[in-house]
């Protein structure tokens, strides 16, 4: 699975659905859910 860090949370924490998205400007990312508070998590790099 991938990490990625909640700002509401402030910690690192493991995505809960994570999708392969592509941002406006082309660079690949992972978009996903917070386990904890439900926030939603992207990742942004290698996806």
């Amino acid at each position: 699975m991938a990490t990625a860090y909640c700002l509401k949370c402030r910690a690192k924490r493991e995505m809960r659905n994570p999708q392969r998205v592509t941002l406006k400007n082309g660079r690949p990312a992972t978009k996903g859910t917070c386990p904890s508070c439900g926030t939603a998590m992207y990742r942004i790099g290698k996806a």
